[in-house]
């Protein structure tokens, strides 16, 4: 598997963008009621495998600003991971749809953070997993959206 100048340049840019997406929207980027703007670049997942360590790496450093410490920092950027190369398999069959990538990426992090919260603030998952799944389902689908009709014009993913 080797990775390409593009590739390794349109990761970092991936993951630069996620972190500061985190960052300008931090007051609704956490809890149990967040709505993480940032993850509408998710489904773009779909087009690069690679894109998967560039979400990882943003969460990571988007996490820097979490008030859950080692929880966001370490365990939320392996599930990212996860969850970025699930998406990115469930897709490709599907000639690499951005919505079976936001779809699947939107149901592995609701349940990934809902058991963070549980562990860390003792919140049933029961409780906050409804609100995280809708939230993340529902930006998931717009950035699925987004992705979509720009490739009707522009093949990003191939510059």
């Amino acid at each position: 598997m080797k990775i390409n100048t593009k590739d390794l340049a349109i990761t970092a840019v991936f993951a630069a963008l996620y972190a500061a997406l985190v960052y300008v929207f931090t007051p609704i980027s956490f809890l149990a009621l967040q709505f993480r703007v940032a993850g509408i670049l998710r489904p773009a997942i779909a087009r690069k495998w690679i894109l998967s360590i560039g979400y990882a790496i943003g969460v990571a450093v988007g996490n820097f600003f979490s008030p859950f410490g080692a929880y966001d920092l370490l365990f939320m950027p392996t599930m990212s991971l996860a969850a970025g190369f699930a998406g990115y398999l469930a897709a490709k069959p599907l000639k690499n749809n951005y919505f079976a990538t936001g779809a699947v990426i939107a149901t592995i992090i609701p349940l990934s953070v809902s058991w963070m919260l549980n562990q860390i603030l003792g919140l049933p998952i029961l409780a906050t997993l409804p609100y995280l799944f809708i939230s993340e389902q529902i930006i998931c689908l717009v950035g699925a959206t987004v992705f979509t009709l720009i490739e009707k014009r522009f093949k990003w993913w191939q510059t």
